[in-house]
């Protein structure tokens, strides 16, 4: 009997069988037998797929092998998705931007990572992954209507230029990525600098983050820190509240405080400027672990 499928692939074979024989157990459960025959051609893998029983479910031989064909095409796009995907990145990445070091390219390549977001559970990119998948089935379906054979490199290459084209956009964003934390480091390291050279104007500043989201400075005696320890910055905003990000960061450097303490909640650590902040100052930033201040603070934003 002559096989009703072929598949083909230098990577990943393994996985591809072992998918393969996951997608034709479910024919089992009608009767439906699958046979398989392994070769190989240069370095390439090819297994050959024959229904070698249509069992008993009532289904016409045109039917069962329409079946057979959505299994596979079910089977290979989650193949692509799950095993190629990372490697195709990393060839677009190391072809669209060979201007980068080796180690350059690896970092960009963790960024489109994070925006594949692998290996996570994430509303967003399970959405875009499935997405994705959906694309591949639809061009597998259209290539198996005229064809019983399929090698995955050739396949991708030359069937799936819309899903290449996705994963080159992924890889654009993973090199601005790049470039802006290369850049935020950079900055970092320049305020960090700023800091280190300068002597201490008070011991200790506590970082207060208000209910409005606003923060207010205070010293080691929870009192409100003048003005004339920031040389001009404008700090008083109404009970010296501070209500820009940049201006916090600014006036901190200008005081170059020994000790840091952050009057937060655990989700205000994931704030732009407190990341910061951690960055810049170091081993001088400390986590209040509860306190008055925080008590009352935590009041107030159960009232808000």
């Amino acid at each position: 009997m002559s096989a009703s499928f072929c598949i083909g692939a230098a990577n990943h074979i393994d996985y591809v069988k072992e998918k393969l024989d996951q997608e034709f157990r479910l024919l089992e459960n009608d009767g439906i037998k699958i046979s398989c025959e392994e070769g190989k051609k240069g370095d390439y893998v090819f297994l050959e797929y024959n229904i070698a029983d249509y069992g008993e479910a009532g289904y016409s031989e045109e039917d069962t092998k329409n079946i057979f064909k959505h299994y596979v095409a079910n089977a290979v796009s989650d193949i692509i998705v799950n095993n190629w995907e990372r490697t195709l990145l990393e060839e677009i990445i190391r072809e669209n931007y060979y201007y980068f070091s080796k180690e350059e390219q690896q970092t960009i390549s963790e960024f489109a990572l994070k925006h594949l977001n692998l290996g996570h559970e994430n509303g967003e990119a399970m959405y875009e992954q499935l997405s994705r998948k959906s694309l591949i089935l639809r061009r597998v379906l259209e290539y198996l209507q005229t064809n019983n054979n399929i090698v995955i490199e050739g396949f991708i290459r030359f069937r799936l230029k819309e899903y290449i084209e996705e994963l080159t956009k992924i890889a654009e964003k993973a090199a601005d990525d790049y470039l802006l934390d290369k850049e935020y480091k950079e900055f970092l390291h320049l305020l960090k600098y700023f800091v280190d050279i300068q002597e201490p104007r008070l011991d200790v500043v506590q970082v207060l983050i208000q209910p409005s989201g606003m923060f207010k400075l205070l010293d080691a005696s929870n009192k409100s820190i003048n003005c004339e320890y920031l040389d001009g910055f404008i700090v008083e905003l109404g009970d010296s509240e501070l209500n820009y990000e940049d201006l916090l960061i600014s006036a901190l450097i200008t005081i170059a405080p020994t000790t840091i303490i952050l009057h937060c909640r655990e989700e205000d650590k994931m704030l732009t400027s407190i990341d910061t902040i951690v960055g810049v100052f170091g081993e001088r930033v400390k986590y209040c672990g509860g306190c008055e201040l925080c008590r009352e603070n935590e009041v107030h934003l159960q009232k808000h």
